[in-house]
Order: C-alpha cells, then sequence, then structure tokens
C-alpha cells in the first residue's frame, strides 16, 4: 500500500449504534473498507449486543458497556489473528450490532382450518387467532443460523419463518393442554400457554426466547358449528328429542312464510312442504322421544303406531343421518333402530 493510500484511509476509533426506528434485529456497521483503531470505543447500550466477525468465524461478543479495543478485550479475535501482546495497530473485522428489545404484537392464525383431536367430538378443525412476542438472546447462533452477513435483518424478514412454527404445535398444545374444544374459549390462558412451552425449542434453536403468546380467539368452521349449535340445543331441552324436533319445526315455519310471500315457489307447494316437515317432526318426536325413554309403551299404544316397511326403512336412514351429526348416540341409536326392526316381524 503506498503512503498516498495509507493517507486517505480513515480509522474508525468509535463503534456503535443508534437505532433510528423499530423491527431491525441485526445491522453490520459499515467498515467501507475502513479499519478499526487499536484502542478505539465499542459502545453497546442496554437492548443490544455486539458481535465482531473475522474472516467469516464469530469472534468476540460483547453485551451492553462501553468497551476499549485492545488485545484484552478481543481475546478471541486476538487467538484468530495470531496477534502478540504488543501488538497495536489498526485491525479489520465485520462488526455487528443486535437488538434484544422484546419485539411485541406478533400476528399469528390459521388460513385454513387445523385438525385437532378433541376428546368431545373426535377430530374438529378449528381456526385460531393471538398474538406472540419474542427477543435474541444468543446473537452468536442467530447470527449463523439466520441473519448471516446481511447488512440488516428485520422483524419482518424473520415472521412467515416464526408464524409457521406457532401453526405447527397448535394440535401439540391442544393435547398438551388437556382442554376440550368447548371450554377453550373460557380458557384461553391455559391453550396459549401450552403453545408457548411447545414452540419454545424451536425458537430456542434460532438464538430466540419465545416471551410470551395470547390468544385472541377459537373458532369452527361454519358447517360443524352448524352442528354443534345443534347439539347446544339438544341440552338446553334436557336432551329430550321430542322437544327438539318441537323447536325445530317451530324454527322452519317462519321460512316457509317467507318464502310463499316473496313468491319463491307456490302457496300449495309451500302448504306441503310445512306439511311434511310438521308430519316428520310429529312422527321422529313420537318415536325417538318413546325410544329415550327406553321403550315403555302401552300395548294398545304399540299397536296404533304400527307404521309400513317403507316408513320404517325411512325413519332409520334418517336417525342415522342424526347420529352422524353427533345429536344422537350410538346406544340411542341403537335402541331405536332395534324396536323399529320389530315392527317388520
Amino acid at each position: 500500500m503506498g503512503l498516498m493510500d495509507f493517507i486517505k484511509k480513515q480509522f474508525i476509533d468509535v463503534l456503535e449504534w443508534t437505532e433510528s426506528g423499530d423491527g431491525v434485529l441485526a445491522w453490520r456497521y459499515p467498515m467501507a473498507g475502513n479499519e478499526i483503531q487499536y484502542g478505539g470505543s465499542l459502545t453497546v447500550r442496554e437492548s443490544q449486543m455486539a458481535v465482531f466477525v473475522n474472516e467469516g468465524k464469530v469472534a468476540d461478543v460483547f453485551g451492553p458497556g462501553m468497551y476499549k479495543l485492545t488485545t484484552q478485550t478481543l481475546p478471541v479475535l486476538t487467538y484468530l489473528k495470531n496477534w502478540d501482546k504488543l501488538f497495536q495497530s489498526p485491525f479489520k473485522s465485520d462488526v455487528y450490532f443486535f437488538s434484544t428489545r422484546q419485539q411485541i404484537d406478533q400476528r399469528w392464525g390459521t388460513t385454513q382450518p387445523v385438525t385437532i383431536r378433541d376428546k368431545d367430538f373426535g377430530a374438529v378443525r378449528l381456526r385460531a387467532f393471538g398474538n406472540y412476542s419474542y427477543r435474541i438472546v444468543d446473537p452468536k447462533l442467530f447470527h449463523t443460523e439466520i441473519s448471516g452477513t446481511r447488512d440488516t435483518y428485520t422483524v419482518s424478514d424473520l415472521d412467515g419463518q416464526l408464524r409457521g412454527l406457532m401453526l405447527q404445535h397448535i394440535s401439540d398444545a391442544v393435547a398438551s393442554s388437556g382442554v376440550a374444544f368447548l371450554d377453550l374459549a373460557a380458557n384461553q390462558i391455559e391453550f396459549a400457554k401450552a403453545l408457548q412451552e411447545a414452540t419454545a425449542p424451536s425458537f430456542t434453536a434460532l438464538g430466540l426466547k419465545l416471551e410470551g403468546v395470547t390468544m385472541q380467539s377459537v373458532s369452527l368452521p361454519e358447517e360443524l358449528q352448524k352442528i354443534l349449535d345443534q347439539k347446544i340445543g339438544m341440552g338446553m331441552v334436557g336432551n329430550d328429542m321430542g322437544k327438539f324436533m318441537q323447536y325445530q319445526t317451530a324454527q322452519s315455519i317462519p321460512k316457509f312464510a317467507e318464502g310463499a310471500g316473496s313468491g319463491g315457489g307456490s302457496v300449495a307447494g309451500d302448504a306441503m312442504g310445512l306439511g311434511a316437515g310438521v308430519a316428520l317432526g310429529q312422527v321422529l318426536a313420537g318415536q325417538l322421544a318413546s325410544g329415550l325413554q327406553g321403550g315403555q309403551q302401552a300395548p294398545a299404544a304399540a299397536a296404533a303406531a304400527a307404521i309400513r316397511p317403507d316408513e320404517v326403512m325411512a325413519t332409520i336412514e334418517k336417525l342415522a343421518d342424526l347420529k352422524a351429526k353427533g345429536i344422537l348416540t350410538q346406544e340411542e341409536f341403537d335402541a331405536k333402530k332395534a324396536e323399529l326392526l320389530k315392527k317388520l316381524v
């Protein structure tokens, strides 16, 4: 190097990072071919850490404080460069600063329903949404695993990966929490805690710490919500199938009236549909109520209730549909099926 090149070269004697805004996780000090002055100062502020990298190898790591850069404060770099005790020349090294502040209000959520096992419903597809926060705790690991040699690495660069880790562990969290789906809404803190415990090791492997997880809402897809509403309706009438069918029939009357008033079909057709619905409700209410009460009927009533074989099969098919939707239990279905089949003998 010529004398003029040496004169033109600038030596850096103060290394520091003043964050200009939120969202930056890692920032490389711009050396631009310059060298660091031996004996210069390094300032690492609270909520920051600094890492010296020599020829691709992580050397010394500094926490908050002010340091004078000598062979005593740079032991790893001194070893890597084979400096002797009398070394006092300017030197080259890459310096990275890392923000260790909490990155709060990060969002996680299911874009599609996630299938989980539930002790009440078996397999359930649910949607869940919430927030989480994290911070860098191991800048050396974060540098080697994530940020690398980039000039800056931001929260948005990491968002997709971390959100995927959160969603990946939802099923594990539900299983470990032991909370049934119907109780999740009332135990959101318990579920969030289980999700944090299940996901934390994956964050640790990246040099991060998962500080907190919250759950804002959990819901079923629309088609499953309808079945759940029916099951809740059954519970509200004490699992009395007769009362439930009467309720369902009453709910359908305004729909028939609305269809007739809007001209969507003939009055006669609507009346026939309504009559069929009421008749089916009455048949099922009478038959299912007697089945759920253990089949206790008077002999005269049993004779009066005799129906044709095709009506028996149609009723069994309807019962099977109610069982598939979770409204009837297997035991209730089997009992009523056996009773109906006896009428074919």
